[in-house]
């Protein structure tokens, strides 16, 4: 690496030494539905905005889909047993929402089923199962509708989320609304590297903060329903998001310019949703930097408020350190 190249705080050396982890500590994998499920339209799925957008020429490398995936749908209980080989003690999982209520409409209990006994498995394996409600794939019909830049999608989310409590909150005591909405709000309404691949700076800030308050009212809903779905004697209900995290640091941190470019890319990849989720109200830094692009009718009153509903977990979906230099786009 070239010198000037070179970042200014190396990662220390490793350490030659053992390292214990905890009893109580759990060793977890992660997937995604769109990712593994596979049996794209099977039982009544529809499209999500991933089946759309990975059909579009030009738009996947080498022109992959999730058609078939890995076939979790249909070969769950095998990697439910390799995972209990591994010894892995957490299995958290997203629910397709074009799958349990396609098109966004009406439940399909047919498919409610599938994630079922999905759970079964894992309860019967030893494994805690972790739903996440949303891992990018909306229903393609709700993105023609407007999708997460039309207000209208937060009360969709709140069904859906109470759908697949209803189903599953018996057994099911751990969930994450979203995962790394800033993907879906940036890289699929900015930058369009995402589905659904749209480039509309004010429609990603529109999705943006509602995300975020889809996530606070399902917060809510989920809670006031939970002991009528779960009964009394149910263990705790952990209810969380996990946003995703990458560390900026300036390339020359005797630059003004590095400084500050670091410092918008923190703001604008996790602070503006960490700080509403924790402190009930955006960067003050990230909205001068949008103030040309925020929509003065975005928040109305109040929303700040359901937003910072108080969570029992914050995921760190954690990337890497990042060392960017004047002149980056953020």
């Amino acid at each position: 690496m070239s010198e000037l190249l070179r970042p200014p705080s190396p990662w220390p050396a490793p350490q030659a030494r053992r390292r214990e982890f905890p009893a109580d500590f759990t060793f977890g994998v992660a997937t995604s539905a769109y990712q593994i499920e596979g049996a794209a339209h099977v039982g009544g799925r529809t499209d999500s905005i991933w089946d759309t957008f990975a059909r579009r020429p030009g738009t996947i490398a080498d022109a992959s889909t999730g058609e078939v995936a890995v076939d979790h749908y249909h070969r769950f209980g095998e990697d439910v047993a390799l995972m209990r080989e591994l010894g892995v003690g957490g299995y958290r999982f997203s629910t397709s929402w074009a799958r349990v209520r396609p098109d966004g409409g009406a439940p399909n209990p047919e498919r409610l089923d599938f994630y079922s006994r999905l759970v079964d498995a894992q309860l019967e394996a030893g494994i805690t199962p972790w739903v996440t409600l949303y891992h990018w794939d909306l229903p393609q019909a709700l993105e023609d509708a407007g999708g997460w830049r039309s207000r209208d999608i937060v009360p969709r989310f709140v069904e859906y989320a109470l759908t697949m409590h209803e189903a599953l909150g018996d057994r099911v005591r751990h969930w994450l609304t979203l995962n790394e909405p800033w993907c879906t709000a940036f890289l699929g309404y900015a930058g369009g590297q995402h589905a659904p691949g749209v480039q509309d700076d004010v429609g990603a800030l529109r999705a943006l903060h509602h995300l975020l308050l889809a996530h606070g009212e399902a917060v809510r809903a989920l809670r006031a329903a939970d002991p009528s779905v779960a009964g009394p004697d149910a263990a705790p209900l952990t209810l969380g998001i996990a946003p995703n995290f990458s560390l900026y640091a300036p390339l020359d941190p005797a630059s003004a310019a590095d400084v500050d470019t670091a410092r918008r890319l923190r703001d604008a990849q996790w602070g503006c949703f960490v700080e509403p989720l924790l402190r009930g109200a955006y960067p003050e830094t990230f909205l001068a930097d949008v103030a040309d692009l925020w929509p003065e009718d975005l928040v109305r009153d109040g929303d700040l408020d359901v937003i910072a509903t108080p969570i029992d977990v914050l995921g760190v979906n954690w990337s890497c350190r990042r060392w960017p230099a004047r002149g980056v786009r953020t």
